[in-house]
This record gives structure tokens, sequence and C-alpha cells, in this order.
């Protein structure tokens, strides 16, 4: 993706994958929710809003199955573009997501600044978790955090047992790693899909 981003073709590398990731998810059982992560160059651009409306209808997917990853860098500047373009998404019935949260250039203006529906967690606290006290409190406040703010949290890079419990017991709704489900083609996905498997964590109430 870096070097997409500096040779100039992350957009149309970027157009292609939103195109194919909406007609692929358009053949998914109606209840099944895709992610794209957009890049900071792409999501910068003044077009991303209508390559990703144009995707919707071409597929016929509905907007509200589509969720739209970013990560902190793409806020940093604060850019009237880019801020201009997630509501635009928004707009349009999809969901924005924050990646990565809680490292690097983590701010709480953002959660203000920015309409996002879901934050990730970062797959650091995750690791932590029963043997850093830091990071099972940096999970807890993330989570309140984002339940007050009306966001739901997904907690990064799920390895093992012990994660999975200390992240119900934390009241986190959802996850993704591993333990949980390993990367996979298309049909592997479809033939997943068709057996009625739900790997998100419980919802707690």
């Amino acid at each position: 993706l870096s070097i997409a981003d500096e040779i100039g073709m992350a957009n149309d590398i970027g157009g292609w994958v939103i195109e194919a990731a909406c007609a692929q998810a358009a053949k998914w059982p109606s209840d099944v929710v895709v992610g794209i992560n957009l890049s900071p160059l792409q999501i910068a651009s003044d077009d991303v809003a209508q390559r990703v409306e144009g995707a919707l209808k071409s597929s016929g997917l509905r907007a509200n199955r589509l969720e739209i990853e970013i990560t902190e860098t793409s806020l940093l500047q604060n850019d009237p573009v880019t801020l201009d373009q997630l509501k635009r998404l928004k707009q349009l019935g999809v969901s924005i997501a924050l990646d990565d949260f809680g490292t690097g250039y983590s701010s709480l203006s953002y959660l203000v600044s920015f309409p996002l529906d879901r934050i990730k967690i970062d797959r650091l606290f995750v690791s932590q978790l029963g043997r850093s006290r830091e990071s099972d409190l940096i999970v807890r406040s993330i989570t309140q955090l984002a339940r007050n703010l009306n966001c739901t949290v997904v907690a990064e890079g799920i390895e093992t047992d012990e994660q999975l419990q200390r992240l119900r017991a934390l009241h986190v709704g959802f996850g993704q790693g591993y333990l949980l489900g390993m990367p996979m083609p298309a049909a592997e996905a479809t033939e997943f899909l068709a057996l009625g498997k739900n790997n998100a964590l419980a919802q707690s109430a």
C-alpha cells in the first residue's frame, strides 16, 4: 500500500477494492457487514464518497452493510476534505470505524470532530491483558468512553482464551483475531457463512 501511495496508484487500486468488496458482500447473507480499510491518501481525496456510492449502486449492497475503516494518521491534519468525505459517507448510510485506536497519535478530539461509529482497540493492549494493569485500564476506559459516545468497540488481535475472557469481563462487545478466525479467501468465507458460524464476541448487556 505504501508503494501504491508513492507511485500514485493508491486511489485506482483502492477504487477496485471498494468495488470488488461490495460485489462480494452482496452475495453473502444480508446480516453480514464488510469492512474496507482506506489509506490516508484515499480518504483525503475528494471522490472517495462518490466511488463508494457508485460501488453500492452497481453491486446492490445496502449502505448499512458497509463499514469504512480509517487510521488515526488519516485524521492528523484535520483536513476539511477528509471531514467532508467522512460526512458524505455517513450521509450514504455507511458506518465509519477508527482503526488501531490507542496508539501513536490518539486524541479524544477525533471522537468529537469526526462522525465515528466504531472504535477498534489496538492489538498491543489486547496482547498485554492480564500482564499489564495499564492495558486493562486502557481497554476498560476506551470501552466506557465509546459506550458513552454511542460507539461500538472491537478488540483486535485476540489470540488466547485468556484474552477473550478478560475482554468479556471488560464488556467489550466484539473482537477479531486468530483465536476467532483466520483470514480466508472469498470462497471459503462464503462456505463459512453458509454454516451459520459467528465468531464475534458475545455482545454484553
